[in-house]
Formats: structure tokens, sequence, C-alpha cells
């Protein structure tokens, strides 16, 4: 049986952003007055931070180091401290706009027992300027490029997710890839909070499910298959034995990220706090991924006019980065 990676974070616990210190308390995160500079000492170490004047497409992201790059590899799931704390704000401004006009793709989830909604939607980097900045001008290509191990950085899409405070909704546990219209080893998602997130309200990850080698059957929120008559193999019950994964979930402050590739396997609770949970997920591919037809796909790609094994290409999936 593997033990679990982390440990339960004491309570109260502290994040830091923006010289700021937020403290958590039970269900609850509060961030103290700014009558404090918060030293460097406070900082983990080691973890990596870009600002935004820094942030150019570099053959060799700062942010990135060998030890890095090796845990993504081997666990399919890393996490970023503080690197995109400089696009915070911006995100938040541009989702507010996302919010409002959502395109045809959006997916809200809203629970029958009448809890806040969870709203999602895709796809929308190219009409969003505030978006559209970040994924041209932010580190977030160099990032991926860098953790994948290829020479290049292609944009896949974007997915906006919010879940407000006092949503019941659960993501179940799932990985990627059987959703996706594309086929490969070289992938790379970065879910970039904007938002403080406390560890009971987290994200999950199973750290090496990446290589399982195993594909589930994609489902839909209330259980059912993605495409009708799909018969490709369920998902573990992996809430009854949680013991027996090794399961990575942190506490996380506004621009912290978390890389995972498109074969991880993770889930997410329902937000019982009283924040936000919004979060920018942003999706690589690299030099190997290809076009693939698996039935029903999510995020759709309607007018996409690919073959199945050709390279993705096209201005909606631009190279954003090259070693």
């Amino acid at each position: 049986m593997v033990p679990p990676h982390y440990a339960v974070a004491p309570t109260p616990s502290v994040l830091v952003f923006e010289d700021k210190l937020y403290i958590q308390v039970k269900s609850q995160i509060f961030w103290l007055p700014d009558i404090l500079v918060v030293p460097d000492k406070l900082t983990e170490p080691g973890s990596p931070s870009i600002r935004k004047e820094d942030s150019t497409m570099v053959s060799d992201p700062p942010a990135v180091k060998d030890q890095q790059v090796d845990e993504f590899r081997r666990d399919g799931v890393l996490l970023l401290r503080g690197i995109f704390a400089d696009w915070v704000k911006d995100l938040q401004r541009g989702m507010e706009t996302n919010i409002g006009n959502p395109s045809w793709r959006e997916r809200s989830i809203r629970p029958e027992d009448g809890s806040s909604p969870f709203f999602q939607d895709y796809c929308n980097w190219d009409k969003i300027p505030e978006y559209r900045r970040f994924v041209t001008e932010s580190c977030a290509a160099a990032v991926a490029g860098r953790l994948m191990g290829s020479k290049t950085a292609r944009l896949f899409h974007e997915h906006v997710l919010i879940k407000e405070p006092g949503s019941s909704v659960v993501t179940p546990w799932h990985h990627d890839m059987p959703y996706y219209c594309v086929e490969g080893s070289m992938t790379c998602s970065l879910w970039i909070t904007l938002d403080p997130v406390m560890r009971d309200c987290a994200i999950e990850y199973i750290a090496g499910s990446h290589a399982w080698n195993r594909e589930f059957r994609p489902e839909r929120f209330n259980g059912t298959a993605l495409t009708p008559g799909d018969t490709r193999e369920p998902m573990p019950d992996i809430a009854a034995n949680r013991a027996g994964y090794d399961i990575r979930g942190w506490a996380m402050a506004p621009g912290d990220a978390v890389a995972f590739t498109y074969w991880t396997v993770h889930g997410a609770p329902a937000n019982r706090s009283a924040n936000r949970r919004r979060a920018f997920s942003i999706r690589f591919v690299g030099d190997d991924v290809v076009y693939a037809e698996k039935g029903v796909h999510s995020p759709p790609f309607p007018e996409i006019g690919l073959k199945i094994g050709d390279p993705l290409s096209g201005d909606q999936f631009p190279v954003l980065w090259r070693a």
C-alpha cells in the first residue's frame, strides 16, 4: 500500500502572495493588512518566480530546474510556487469578461441542491485581451516546453474553471487524454489558481498515474459516458481506497500553478469554503502529439480540418515556444 505523499496542513496554515500573509483557519482564508513586508526567508526555498517584465519566451526558462523536470516526468505532476503571481490580476479581469460573455463551448454545472454553480468555458484566448496577453507573453509555453522535453510548445487550448463559494460540485477522478482529440506523450497542463485555495478544497493528483498505461472511459459529471457505448474501463473507485494511491495536493496562493500531463489522474472536491476558486488552466502539446478521433471530444473542435495522425496546425493551435 502506497502511503500518501502529502501531510495534512496544520490549522492555521500560512500562504504568501504579493507581500501579504494569508492565514487559513478551518474553512476560510484571511489576509493580514499591509503592516508587514514579507522577507525572502518566508518564501519556500528554491520556489520559482518570474516577473511579468521578464517573462519572455526563452529556450531555458530560469524558473524550471533540472530537478523539477525530473520530478514532472517521474510523477506526472509538479507544484510551481508563485510562478504566475504577476499575471493574477490580469487573468481575473479577463475571467470576469468571460463570465459575462461565455462562448458556445461553456459547460457550467448547476447543482440540483441549489448550491453555487461551477462555471467552465474553453478556447477564448484569442477573444479576450487579458487571456491573449498571458498566452503570448507569459513564460507558460517555455515552462511547458521544458517540462515536456519538446523542441516546441504548441497551444492546445485554455480552460477556465470557477467553483463559487459553497458549490457542492465534485470533479470526479479522471484523466484528460481520453477526452481530447489528440494522441502523444509530450503534454502539459498548467492549472493556475487566481485565489487562495486551502488544502481541503484543492485539486488532487495521483502521482505516477501517467505511467499506468491504462485509458479510462471519459464520463460526464453525472457519471454517463461522454461517448455512448464506450467500452473502455471505468475509473477505479479512488475515493474508497485513498490510502492505496500516492495522492498529491497543496494549499495554494494566487499565482501558484500545478503542471501535470494529460494522462495524470486527478479530481477535485466541492468548494465548501467561503472563497471563490478561480483557475485558469492552459494546455500545451509537444513534438509527438497528433490529431486523433475518439468519439465525442471535450472541448469540441468541429472546424479543425485535420486528418488522423496530422500534427496540430493553424491559428487556433500556435507554436508559442521553440528550444
